[in-house]
């Protein structure tokens, strides 16, 4: 199975919006989520819970949770944040 890469820049906002929670039991969650006729979306959400089928990725002090069927589209992808003028986003690029 290939790791998704987290990039510094996604990990450094990640710790800034966990330090806002002031929860140290969340953990990042990214899903895949069918999109209808714009295909797939991705979205991240606060958890502290971590399901039985739950893939968890432990990076620079940090654990992502990632379902067993969100995990198979994330496989290869880089999770990455990114500020431009129009906005402050995180992105994911993915091979598949």
């Amino acid at each position: 199975m290939e790791q998704i890469e987290i990039t510094p820049s996604a990990v450094d906002k990640i710790i800034d919006l966990l330090a806002e929670e002031n929860n140290p039991n969340l953990n990042l969650r990214v899903f895949v989520q069918g999109g209808g006729c714009s295909g797939f979306q991705y979205g991240f959400t606060f958890d502290e819970d971590q399901n039985e089928d739950d893939f968890v990725i432990e990076q620079n002090g940090l654990k992502y949770l990632i379902g067993a069927m969100s995990m198979q589209y994330l496989e290869g992808a880089t999770i990455d944040y990114k500020s431009t003028f129009e906005g402050e986003q995180f992105v994911i690029s993915n091979p598949n």
